[in-house]
C-alpha cells in the first residue's frame, strides 16, 4: 500500500459543526499522526492542523468530507514522498 504524508489545515467558523467534525476525525483516526487545535478567541474561530499518513485517496476523502461541512474550510498540502508499506 502506498501512502503519503500530508497536512490538512482546518478553519472552523461554525461551532455547531464541531460534533460532526469530531465524528469524521474519529472515523479516520488510524491515519492521523497528530492534531493541533488553536482556539483563536479574538476572531471567534478555531484553527486545526492535522498531520496524516495515508493513501492519497483516503487523504482526499477526509479533506473533502471536512471541507463540505457548513462553516468549515479545509486545505491539504501533500509531501512529495510516497511510502510503500506491507499490509
Amino acid at each position: 500500500m502506498e501512502t503519503r504524508v500530508a497536512v490538512i489545515g482546518i478553519i472552523v467558523e461554525n461551532p455547531t459543526a464541531i460534533p460532526r467534525l469530531n465524528e469524521i476525525l474519529t472515523e479516520y483516526g488510524d491515519y492521523i499522526v497528530g492534531r493541533m487545535g488553536i482556539p483563536y478567541r479574538k476572531r471567534n474561530i478555531n484553527i486545526i492542523s492535522l498531520a496524516v499518513d495515508a493513501p492519497q485517496n483516503v487523504i482526499s476523502a477526509l479533506s473533502g468530507k471536512v471541507g463540505r461541512l457548513d462553516g468549515i474550510t479545509a486545505k491539504t498540502a501533500y509531501s512529495n514522498c510516497i511510502y510503500t508499506e506491507e499490509i
